[in-house]
C-alpha cells in the first residue's frame, strides 16, 4: 500500500497523471511555496507563473505575469500565447483568492487546454467572499469540486506543541517566530479522485530539501460514504442520528441476544415477556407462546 502511495505522489508531481486542474490548500502555518518547488523539481515542462502576490520571480518560471494589474481575459491570452500545443505546460497560480467567486470557474475554463495543467493555490486562512447569488457555492467548494487532486499542506511541528492554541494565535495574527513555521519539512494530505469515482486519501511527511517522502498515514477509501451523508438535504425530515442517539441504540438489549445467552447451547429460541394488558388463558393449551 505504501508503494502505491509513493508511486501516485511521484506521478502527480511529474504530471504523468492526466489531469487539467490540481488544487493546493495552504495556510499561514504552512505556505505552498515548498510544494510548488517540488512540482518544479520533478518537471521538465514549461512553467508559466501567474502572480497575484509573488514579487520575486521564481527561478523555475519560464514565463511570469503580474496578474494584479490585468484582466482575466488578458491572463487567458497570455497563457494561450505561451503554451506550446505539442508539449506539456504547467501553469501555476499563486493565489486563487483574488479571483471573484462568480468568475472563478470561467477563469479556469478559459486557461485550460489539452496540453496545459493548472496548479492553483488557495489560502484557507483568508475569509471567503460572500456570493451575491443566493445559495451559490463558495470558491473553495467550487475549486474542490473541479479539482481531480487536492494537496493540503500542513505545518509539521518539530517538537511537542499545542496545535489548537497555535491556530488560535494565528487566527488573531499572533505569529510566533521561533516555531519553524513554513518549514521545508511539512505534512501533506493528498486526495486523489479516480475515474471510477473512488477517492483515495494519503498523508505524507515531505522533506523538500532532500526530496524524500515518508508515508505518514495509510490510505482511506471514500468510495462508499456513510448512508447519512447520502440522505442529507433530501427531505425536510431528520433522517440522521446524533451521537447520543447512536449510543442509546447500541445499549439496547435485543431479545434474540438474550435467547443466545441463555439457550445458545440448545439452539435458537424466542423470548417473550408478558405485559400487563396481555390476555392469556392458562387453561388453553394453544395459548402457550413458547
Amino acid at each position: 500500500m505504501s508503494s502505491n502511495a509513493s508511486v501516485l505522489l511521484n506521478r502527480l508531481l511529474a504530471l504523468k497523471e492526466p489531469t487539467p486542474f490540481l488544487l493546493v490548500l495552504d495556510s499561514l502555518l504552512q505556505s505552498a511555496h515548498y510544494l510548488l518547488s517540488e512540482f518544479a523539481h520533478h518537471n521538465n515542462s514549461k512553467i508559466i507563473f501567474l502572480s497575484y502576490e509573488t514579487t520575486n520571480i521564481p527561478s523555475y518560471a519560464s514565463e511570469w505575469l503580474d496578474c494584479s494589474t490585468v484582466s482575466t481575459a488578458e491572463i487567458s491570452d497570455f497563457v494561450k500565447k505561451n503554451s506550446p500545443p505539442t508539449t506539456g505546460t504547467l501553469v501555476i497560480i499563486d493565489s486563487l483568492n483574488y479571483v471573484t467567486n462568480t468568475e472563478i470557474t470561467q477563469f479556469l475554463t478559459s486557461i485550460i487546454q489539452p496540453s496545459v495543467t493548472i496548479l492553483g493555490v488557495y489560502h484557507t486562512n483568508v475569509p471567503q467572499e460572500q456570493s451575491k447569488i443566493l445559495n451559490y457555492p463558495s470558491s473553495l467548494t467550487l475549486l474542490s469540486y473541479i479539482a481531480s487532486s487536492i494537496f493540503e499542506v500542513e505545518y509539521f511541528p518539530h517538537h511537542k506543541i499545542d496545535l489548537e492554541t497555535l491556530e488560535n494565535k494565528i487566527s488573531r495574527l499572533e505569529i510566533p517566530v521561533n516555531l519553524g513555521l513554513n518549514g521545508s519539512t511539512f505534512k501533506l494530505t493528498l486526495s486523489n479522485r479516480r475515474k471510477s469515482g473512488r477517492t483515495l486519501i494519503y498523508q505524507y511527511e515531505i522533506n523538500s530539501t532532500t526530496h524524500t517522502y515518508e508515508i505518514h498515514k495509510s490510505v482511506k477509501d471514500d468510495a462508499n460514504p456513510e448512508d447519512e451523508e447520502l440522505l442529507k438535504d433530501l427531505t425536510t425530515f431528520n433522517l440522521s442520528t446524533s451521537n447520543k442517539q447512536k449510543l442509546a441504540r447500541e445499549q439496547v438489549e435485543l431479545p434474540y441476544m438474550q435467547a443466545q445467552e441463555s439457550l445458545g447451547s440448545s439452539g435458537g429460541a424466542i423470548v417473550y415477556e408478558f405485559e400487563k394488558d396481555d390476555d392469556y388463558d392458562e387453561e388453553d393449551p394453544y395459548e402457550d407462546p413458547f
